[in-house]
């Protein structure tokens, strides 16, 4: 799986102008799903992203974690991360998840996070939606499991 994280102080995702999700402090992750991925890469992406230390703690430094500062995640399918742009100007996407295989790996990564006891809102997959956010750092971390 790939994922975007970006530490936030706050995010919210709309579909036909409607909210459907939204966090405050804490991160705001763009997820896609690829081929070959499995439920247990969702679970173990979940559980690396809960634990990963870039929240700045009393020194300021980056050493706490979504869990230790009790924040909150938006998760938000985005298929994009999948961008083949090695040839020509037009990007492919053929590396990512089929649709069906997509939408269950996203919904499995985003209940993964909750079985960590972190308040998780998400998007739609497969919808047109409106993000918006503010990035505070700003901090955005890629995270690539087969790199």
């Amino acid at each position: 799986m790939r994922a975007l994280l970006q530490r936030v102080s706050s995010a919210s995702v709309e579909v036909d102008g409607i909210l459907i999700g939204q966090c405050g402090n804490g991160l705001m992750i763009l997820v896609c799903a690829m081929q070959n991925d499995t439920p247990e890469r969702a679970t173990s992406l979940a559980l690396k992203v809960s634990k990963l230390r870039i929240f700045e703690d009393e020194a300021g430094k980056m050493n706490r974690s979504v869990t230790d500062i009790g924040g909150s995640i938006l998760v938000v399918s985005q298929f994009t991360l999948a961008a083949d742009t090695k040839r020509g100007n037009r990007p492919g996407f053929s590396t990512a998840a089929p649709p069906t295989e997509g939408n269950a790996l996203y919904e499995h990564f985003a209940q993964a996070l909750r079985n960590l006891d972190l308040p998780v809102e998400t998007g739609k997959f497969g919808a047109n939606m409106q993000v918006s956010l503010t990035n505070d750092g700003p901090v955005s971390i890629w995270i690539d499991q087969d790199e």
